[in-house]
């Protein structure tokens, strides 16, 4: 159970778990410090995949997975500025397909469970016996993923953005629900697609994305991709959409997105995740969450909050997806001094 102590207005609740409300207003971001990796390699996790991985920190520090969102965004060097480093000893992997795994853009043998065995892999490359798992967005999909497979290796979970990857999610961003917040940026996201095709279009933009003209599929990808970036954020952030837009990035992001996507996330069930929560709900968790989400909206963190005891809600009220906003990045760098031992 959490305690409300926010600045919401939103009236209280008789029973069941609360949520903290925090604004973002006057704050400034809080990292740390940019570092550099002092370790960095590919695994071998298959004959046809190679991950890469890095570590830096504290090697003697606490294990700690940063799982990056997408499926198919890849790590960036200020993922690695919201560790302590003399705290944590930080690992950072590009999953199948994207960042400097090889090979780039690919869907054969790229599913979730095969994600969760590569984390599994590294941390037994690694020698470690338990870490926390670090992960927004898609991030959560897969740490969530991994815990119900793997809970006695976590020791933490610090998660934002929750999405479970439900149809009613997948829904809501590509078929019909995000786009009547941002009518314009819907036109550009469905022009690929015929009218015709638009009754399912997680279905028309796999056609395109796993074509064999490069111009279909080149377009396609930047306009799957610039779509996620346009809605991520409270204000437009141009260098987020700059990035999607890039023909490297957008391949790899939209066709393994949308693969995932129209498989449902390989797993068993539309609701399977939080149907598997007895699995982890021993776990330590944050969540901190956008109220404004418009990718990965608020009632899924809600909803695996109701269910996850050991689980901290923690709404930004002024944010949306990204974790780059204000709010949300210093609640997630809390999260993590919180769990260091340090703060």
């Amino acid at each position: 159970m959490v305690d409300f102590t926010g600045d919401s207005t939103g009236g209280s609740i008789d029973s069941g778990p609360k949520a903290q409300y925090r604004s973002s207003m006057t704050q400034n971001s809080v990292v740390f410090p940019p570092i550099e990796p002092y370790r960095s390699d590919h695994l071998q996790v298959s004959d046809l995949h190679r991950i890469y991985f890095e570590e830096c920190g504290n090697p003697n520090g606490k294990p700690a997975l940063f799982v990056h969102g997408g499926p198919g965004g890849g790590v960036e060097p200020a993922h690695r500025q919201l560790f302590d480093p003399a705290a944590y000893r930080i690992i950072l992997f590009d999953q199948r397909g994207c960042g400097r795994s090889t090979p780039h853009a690919e869907l054969r043998e790229n599913t979730t469970w095969d994600l969760v065995a590569d984390m599994e892999r590294l941390r037994a490359h690694l020698g470690i016996d338990k870490w926390m798992l670090f992960g927004g967005s898609w991030g959560s999909t897969l740490s969530l993923a991994y815990a119900v497979r793997h809970a006695e290796r976590v020791s933490q979970m610090v998660l934002r953005g929750i999405f479970l990857l439900r149809q009613e999610e997948i829904d809501w961003f590509y078929q019909d629900g995000a786009g009547r917040f941002f009518p314009q940026e819907w036109q550009d996201y469905i022009a690929p697609i015929s009218p015709e095709e638009r009754h399912d279009m997680v279905g028309a933009y796999y056609q395109r994305l796993t074509s064999t003209d490069t111009a279909v599929r080149s377009a396609a990808a930047k306009a799957w991709s610039v779509w996620e970036a346009s809605t991520s954020t409270l204000a437009f952030d141009h260098a987020k959409i700059a990035q999607a837009s890039g023909d490297t990035f957008a391949d790899a992001f939209a066709r393994i997105e949308c693969h995932y996507f129209l498989n449902r996330g390989f797993f068993p069930s539309d609701g399977f995740l939080l149907d598997e929560v007895a699995r982890y709900r021993d776990i330590p968790a944050i969540i901190v969450q956008g109220r404004y989400d418009m990718v990965c909206p608020i009632k899924s963190a809600w909803d695996i909050s109701r269910a996850w005891p050991k689980a901290e809600l923690l709404v930004i009220t002024d944010a949306g997806h990204a974790s780059s906003e204000a709010g949300t990045l210093n609640a997630l760098v809390s999260a993590t001094n919180r769990f260091s031992g340090r703060a």
